[in-house]
């Protein structure tokens, strides 16, 4: 087996920009699991997309709107959401924030 990152401390790893203008950064990672962290400027946007992956996410901080599959709610910090495989879903950032969004299975296509 090879050596698998088993913690992550606040501010470690790099910033990457998305294609929708916002930033990422890989948190942890296994081929089973995949912790992400995204930033949004006010009014940023997560364009509407879909993937097999099944995506948990929690709102670090900020308000967003969210829609998946047609549906929209306000989340504040503190709250989560949940995204079945294949579901079309989005965000706006109501306000500055962040989301931490984990995948299963891990998101290869944001690996280097």
């Amino acid at each position: 087996m090879t050596a698998t990152k088993l913690f992550r401390h606040a501010g470690d790893g790099a910033w990457t920009p998305t294609p929708d203008g916002n930033r990422r950064r890989v948190l942890l990672t296994t081929d089973e699991l995949m912790m992400v962290e995204f930033a949004f400027d006010k009014g940023g946007i997560g364009v509407l997309h879909s993937h097999p992956h099944v995506q948990a996410s929690y709102v670090a901080e900020g308000r967003f709107e969210v829609t998946i599959d047609g549906r929209s709610e306000i989340l504040d910090a503190g709250s989560s959401f949940i995204v079945p495989s294949n579901l079309v879903h989005g965000v706006k950032a109501l306000e500055a924030g962040r989301l931490v969004d984990s995948f299963t299975p891990q998101r290869a296509d944001f690996l280097g």
